[in-house]
Protein backbone atom coordinates (compact mmCIF):
# COMPACT_ATOMS: atom_id res chain seq x y z
CA UNK A 1 0.00 0.00 0.00
CA UNK A 2 1.48 3.13 -0.80
CA UNK A 3 1.95 6.03 1.87
CA UNK A 4 -0.48 8.05 0.24
CA UNK A 5 -3.32 5.46 0.20
CA UNK A 6 -2.24 4.60 3.86
CA UNK A 7 -3.32 8.50 4.60
CA UNK A 8 -6.32 8.28 2.45
CA UNK A 9 -7.66 5.54 4.18
CA UNK A 10 -6.69 6.66 7.92
CA UNK A 11 -8.44 9.79 6.93
CA UNK A 12 -11.68 7.47 5.89
CA UNK A 13 -11.39 5.67 9.38
CA UNK A 14 -10.82 8.66 11.24
CA UNK A 15 -14.14 10.04 9.72
CA UNK A 16 -16.03 6.74 10.36
CA UNK A 17 -14.78 6.38 14.12
CA UNK A 18 -15.92 10.50 14.67
CA UNK A 19 -19.60 9.63 13.00
CA UNK A 20 -19.68 6.81 14.88
CA UNK A 21 -18.42 7.96 18.57
CA UNK A 22 -20.57 11.68 18.03
CA UNK A 23 -17.30 13.09 18.30
CA UNK A 24 -16.01 16.80 17.06
CA UNK A 25 -12.43 17.05 16.55
CA UNK A 26 -10.96 20.51 17.24
CA UNK A 27 -7.55 21.28 16.62
CA UNK A 28 -5.09 24.09 17.56
CA UNK A 29 -3.82 26.24 14.95
CA UNK A 30 0.16 24.78 15.44
CA UNK A 31 -1.37 20.88 14.62
CA UNK A 32 0.47 19.49 11.57
CA UNK A 33 -1.63 19.75 8.21
CA UNK A 34 -3.52 16.79 8.16
CA UNK A 35 -5.02 17.00 11.53
CA UNK A 36 -6.15 21.07 10.49
CA UNK A 37 -7.65 19.70 7.09
CA UNK A 38 -9.88 16.69 8.70
CA UNK A 39 -11.05 18.66 12.14
CA UNK A 40 -14.27 20.38 12.99
CA UNK A 41 -12.59 23.40 13.73
CA UNK A 42 -9.37 24.87 13.51
CA UNK A 43 -8.42 27.73 15.46
CA UNK A 44 -6.46 29.65 18.94
CA UNK A 45 -7.31 28.96 22.18
CA UNK A 46 -10.24 31.20 22.99
CA UNK A 47 -11.99 30.04 19.31
CA UNK A 48 -11.66 26.50 20.67
CA UNK A 49 -12.56 27.49 24.05
CA UNK A 50 -16.41 28.59 22.85
CA UNK A 51 -15.91 25.86 20.51
CA UNK A 52 -16.12 23.23 23.13
CA UNK A 53 -18.38 24.90 25.13
CA UNK A 54 -21.13 25.50 21.98
CA UNK A 55 -20.84 21.13 20.95
CA UNK A 56 -23.34 19.11 21.36
CA UNK A 57 -20.47 16.02 20.68
CA UNK A 58 -20.49 13.47 23.06
CA UNK A 59 -17.15 13.16 22.12
CA UNK A 60 -14.19 15.88 22.18
CA UNK A 61 -11.01 14.96 20.46
CA UNK A 62 -9.09 17.69 20.88
CA UNK A 63 -6.05 18.18 19.12
CA UNK A 64 -3.71 20.32 20.96
CA UNK A 65 -1.78 19.91 23.85
CA UNK A 66 -2.58 18.83 27.35
CA UNK A 67 -4.01 22.09 29.12
CA UNK A 68 -6.23 22.69 26.22
CA UNK A 69 -7.91 19.72 26.32
CA UNK A 70 -8.18 20.18 29.99
CA UNK A 71 -9.74 23.20 29.67
CA UNK A 72 -12.01 21.26 27.63
CA UNK A 73 -13.07 19.29 30.13
CA UNK A 74 -13.67 21.87 32.70
CA UNK A 75 -16.26 23.66 30.59
CA UNK A 76 -18.04 19.96 29.19
CA UNK A 77 -17.76 17.72 32.38
CA UNK A 78 -20.65 15.63 30.99
CA UNK A 79 -18.66 15.00 28.06
CA UNK A 80 -15.66 12.44 27.10
CA UNK A 81 -12.45 14.68 26.55
CA UNK A 82 -9.76 12.58 24.38
CA UNK A 83 -6.70 13.90 23.18
CA UNK A 84 -4.03 11.97 21.06
CA UNK A 85 -1.04 12.37 23.14
CA UNK A 86 -1.40 12.27 26.70
CA UNK A 87 2.17 13.94 27.14
CA UNK A 88 1.55 16.31 24.67
CA UNK A 89 2.69 19.59 27.23
CA UNK A 90 3.62 22.46 27.25
CA UNK A 91 6.60 24.78 28.34
CA UNK A 92 4.29 27.41 30.05
CA UNK A 93 2.58 25.46 31.85
CA UNK A 94 5.77 23.32 33.23
CA UNK A 95 6.70 27.09 33.90
CA UNK A 96 4.42 27.75 36.79
CA UNK A 97 3.50 24.40 38.83
CA UNK A 98 0.33 24.90 41.53
CA UNK A 99 2.71 24.46 44.54
CA UNK A 100 4.84 27.11 43.75
CA UNK A 101 1.91 29.45 42.24
CA UNK A 102 0.29 28.59 45.89
CA UNK A 103 3.24 29.29 47.91
CA UNK A 104 3.78 32.74 46.68
CA UNK A 105 0.44 33.74 46.81
CA UNK A 106 0.38 32.60 50.72
CA UNK A 107 4.08 34.48 50.99
CA UNK A 108 2.44 37.77 49.55
CA UNK A 109 -1.18 37.40 50.71
CA UNK A 110 -0.59 41.36 52.17
CA UNK A 111 -0.32 42.41 48.29
CA UNK A 112 -4.24 40.94 47.53
CA UNK A 113 -2.72 39.99 44.02
CA UNK A 114 -5.40 39.62 41.18
CA UNK A 115 -4.19 36.86 39.13
CA UNK A 116 -4.17 36.97 35.58
CA UNK A 117 -3.49 33.82 33.88
CA UNK A 118 -2.60 32.53 30.63
CA UNK A 119 -4.90 29.82 28.97
CA UNK A 120 -1.49 27.74 29.16
CA UNK A 121 -1.24 26.28 32.12
CA UNK A 122 -2.63 23.53 34.32
CA UNK A 123 -6.25 23.30 35.93
CA UNK A 124 -4.85 23.79 39.52
CA UNK A 125 -2.83 26.58 38.48
CA UNK A 126 -6.75 27.90 36.92
CA UNK A 127 -8.18 27.22 40.36
CA UNK A 128 -5.74 29.46 41.97
CA UNK A 129 -6.70 32.33 39.98
CA UNK A 130 -9.02 35.14 39.58
CA UNK A 131 -9.56 35.20 35.53
CA UNK A 132 -7.92 33.58 32.40
CA UNK A 133 -6.95 35.32 29.34
CA UNK A 134 -5.85 34.34 25.96
CA UNK A 135 -3.25 36.15 23.74
CA UNK A 136 -6.37 36.92 21.73
CA UNK A 137 -8.11 38.65 24.82
CA UNK A 138 -5.63 39.52 27.67
CA UNK A 139 -5.53 43.15 26.43
CA UNK A 140 -9.51 43.50 27.14
CA UNK A 141 -9.10 41.14 30.49
CA UNK A 142 -6.28 43.11 31.96
CA UNK A 143 -8.38 46.51 31.15
CA UNK A 144 -11.40 44.87 32.96
CA UNK A 145 -9.48 44.11 36.34
CA UNK A 146 -9.79 45.69 39.35
CA UNK A 147 -7.87 49.19 39.55
CA UNK A 148 -7.96 49.14 43.27
CA UNK A 149 -5.57 45.76 43.18
CA UNK A 150 -2.06 44.89 42.01
CA UNK A 151 -2.16 42.05 39.36
CA UNK A 152 0.13 38.91 38.73
CA UNK A 153 0.30 37.98 35.26
CA UNK A 154 0.89 34.16 35.24
CA UNK A 155 2.84 32.49 33.64
CA UNK A 156 3.71 34.13 30.02
CA UNK A 157 5.92 37.36 31.30
CA UNK A 158 6.71 37.99 27.07
CA UNK A 159 2.57 38.46 26.78
CA UNK A 160 2.57 39.95 29.76
CA UNK A 161 4.78 42.65 29.30
CA UNK A 162 3.07 43.44 25.60
CA UNK A 163 -0.15 43.65 27.67
CA UNK A 164 1.18 46.15 30.32
CA UNK A 165 2.82 48.26 27.33
CA UNK A 166 -1.20 47.95 25.00
CA UNK A 167 -3.12 49.11 28.78
CA UNK A 168 -0.52 51.18 30.70
CA UNK A 169 -1.30 48.80 33.56
CA UNK A 170 1.46 47.98 35.56
CA UNK A 171 2.01 44.21 36.80
CA UNK A 172 3.92 41.75 38.25
CA UNK A 173 5.15 39.01 35.86
CA UNK A 174 5.66 35.34 36.78
CA UNK A 175 9.12 34.14 35.42
CA UNK A 176 8.04 31.78 32.75
CA UNK A 177 7.98 31.64 28.21
CA UNK A 178 7.32 29.68 25.62
CA UNK A 179 10.39 28.10 24.45
CA UNK A 180 10.04 28.18 20.71
CA UNK A 181 9.00 31.91 20.73
CA UNK A 182 11.95 32.69 22.68
CA UNK A 183 14.12 31.24 20.28
CA UNK A 184 12.80 33.86 17.63
CA UNK A 185 15.50 36.73 17.79
CA UNK A 186 15.64 40.29 15.96
CA UNK A 187 18.59 39.22 13.84
CA UNK A 188 16.98 36.02 12.40
CA UNK A 189 13.99 38.30 11.67
CA UNK A 190 15.88 41.00 10.18
CA UNK A 191 17.63 38.77 7.87
CA UNK A 192 14.27 38.28 6.26
CA UNK A 193 13.43 41.72 6.31
CA UNK A 194 16.81 42.37 4.48
CA UNK A 195 16.13 39.86 1.59
CA UNK A 196 11.90 41.17 1.79
CA UNK A 197 12.56 44.82 2.47
CA UNK A 198 8.74 45.29 1.96
CA UNK A 199 7.58 42.46 3.90
CA UNK A 200 4.98 43.03 6.53
CA UNK A 201 5.69 41.41 9.96
CA UNK A 202 3.42 40.18 12.30
CA UNK A 203 4.32 38.25 15.63
CA UNK A 204 2.76 36.68 18.39
CA UNK A 205 3.06 38.61 21.65
CA UNK A 206 4.82 35.36 23.53
CA UNK A 207 7.61 36.66 21.43
CA UNK A 208 10.45 38.72 23.39
CA UNK A 209 10.41 42.94 23.74
CA UNK A 210 13.10 42.59 20.57
CA UNK A 211 11.27 40.88 18.35
CA UNK A 212 8.32 42.72 18.57
CA UNK A 213 9.55 46.02 18.17
CA UNK A 214 10.15 44.89 14.47
CA UNK A 215 6.80 43.48 13.95
CA UNK A 216 4.37 45.54 11.86
CA UNK A 217 1.44 43.67 13.93
CA UNK A 218 1.94 41.71 17.24
CA UNK A 219 -1.31 39.60 17.99
CA UNK A 220 -2.70 36.28 18.32
CA UNK A 221 -2.92 33.65 15.83
CA UNK A 222 -6.59 34.18 15.13
CA UNK A 223 -5.60 37.88 14.40
CA UNK A 224 -3.07 36.86 12.16
CA UNK A 225 -5.83 35.86 9.28
CA UNK A 226 -7.00 38.73 9.37
CA UNK A 227 -3.97 40.55 9.49
CA UNK A 228 -2.36 38.77 6.46
CA UNK A 229 -5.92 38.84 4.08
CA UNK A 230 -6.00 42.68 4.85
CA UNK A 231 -2.52 43.98 4.56
CA UNK A 232 -1.38 45.53 1.47
CA UNK A 233 2.04 43.89 1.67
CA UNK A 234 2.28 40.78 -0.62
CA UNK A 235 5.00 39.23 1.52
CA UNK A 236 4.47 38.70 4.88
CA UNK A 237 6.92 36.98 7.74
CA UNK A 238 5.01 35.11 10.44
CA UNK A 239 6.63 35.17 13.49
CA UNK A 240 5.26 32.25 15.69
CA UNK A 241 5.13 28.60 15.25
CA UNK A 242 5.05 26.67 12.22
CA UNK A 243 1.59 25.23 11.94
CA UNK A 244 0.50 28.43 11.66
CA UNK A 245 1.73 28.43 7.85
CA UNK A 246 -0.70 25.79 6.49
CA UNK A 247 -3.78 27.73 8.02
CA UNK A 248 -2.56 30.82 6.01
CA UNK A 249 -1.76 29.88 3.04
CA UNK A 250 -4.70 27.60 3.04
CA UNK A 251 -6.86 31.42 3.46
CA UNK A 252 -4.33 33.18 2.14
CA UNK A 253 -3.16 31.59 -0.91
CA UNK A 254 -2.61 34.89 -2.86
CA UNK A 255 0.21 36.14 -0.55
CA UNK A 256 4.07 34.71 0.06
CA UNK A 257 3.72 34.16 3.45
CA UNK A 258 7.02 33.44 5.06
CA UNK A 259 8.33 31.72 7.96
CA UNK A 260 10.02 33.04 10.66
CA UNK A 261 13.11 31.93 11.29
CA UNK A 262 14.59 31.00 14.53
CA UNK A 263 18.68 31.22 15.32
CA UNK A 264 18.68 27.37 14.90
CA UNK A 265 16.77 26.43 12.07
CA UNK A 266 14.46 27.55 9.12
CA UNK A 267 11.50 27.58 11.19
CA UNK A 268 9.66 26.89 14.41
CA UNK A 269 8.09 23.62 15.18
CA UNK A 270 6.77 23.08 18.74
CA UNK A 271 8.02 19.51 19.96
CA UNK A 272 4.82 19.47 21.82
CA UNK A 273 2.41 20.35 18.97
CA UNK A 274 3.93 18.08 16.69
CA UNK A 275 3.57 14.99 18.75
CA UNK A 276 -0.32 14.31 17.56
CA UNK A 277 -0.36 12.63 14.57
CA UNK A 278 -3.19 10.80 12.47
CA UNK A 279 -2.51 7.84 13.83
CA UNK A 280 -2.55 8.87 17.37
CA UNK A 281 -5.91 10.65 16.49
CA UNK A 282 -7.52 7.33 15.06
CA UNK A 283 -6.26 5.68 18.39
CA UNK A 284 -7.63 8.15 20.49
CA UNK A 285 -11.09 7.51 18.74
CA UNK A 286 -10.92 4.22 18.82
CA UNK A 287 -10.20 3.36 22.24
CA UNK A 288 -11.70 7.29 23.88
CA UNK A 289 -8.08 7.38 24.92
CA UNK A 290 -5.86 8.92 26.28
CA UNK A 291 -8.87 10.85 28.16
CA UNK A 292 -9.25 13.87 31.06
CA UNK A 293 -10.13 13.59 33.95
CA UNK A 294 -10.62 16.25 36.41
CA UNK A 295 -11.95 15.80 40.18
CA UNK A 296 -14.99 17.58 40.70
CA UNK A 297 -13.61 19.90 43.40
CA UNK A 298 -10.51 20.60 41.06
CA UNK A 299 -12.90 21.30 37.85
CA UNK A 300 -15.15 23.72 39.66
CA UNK A 301 -12.70 25.82 41.21
CA UNK A 302 -11.06 26.41 37.51
CA UNK A 303 -13.97 26.53 36.15
CA UNK A 304 -15.04 30.00 37.43
CA UNK A 305 -11.75 31.66 36.04
CA UNK A 306 -12.73 30.39 32.77
CA UNK A 307 -16.06 31.44 32.54
CA UNK A 308 -15.48 35.02 33.69
CA UNK A 309 -12.96 34.72 30.56
CA UNK A 310 -15.61 33.87 28.26
CA UNK A 311 -17.77 36.52 29.29
CA UNK A 312 -15.49 38.91 29.23
CA UNK A 313 -14.77 38.18 25.59
CA UNK A 314 -18.30 38.12 24.07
Amino acid sequence: MTATATTTDLRADILALKEERNAVILAHNYQISEIQEIADYVGDSLGLSFRAQETDAEVIAFCGVHFMAETAKIINPEKTVILPDADAGCSLEDSCPAPELKAFLEENADQNYYVITYINSSAAVKALSDVICTSGNAVRIVEAAPKDRPILFVPDQNLGAWVSQQTGRQMDFWNGNCYVHVEFTRESIQKIKDEYPDAAVVAHPECTTAVRLLADEVCSTEKMVHFCKESPSQNIIVVTESGMLHRLRREVPEKNLIAGPTDHCACADCRYMKMNTMEKLYLCLRDLSPEVTLSEEEREAAKAPIMRMLELSK
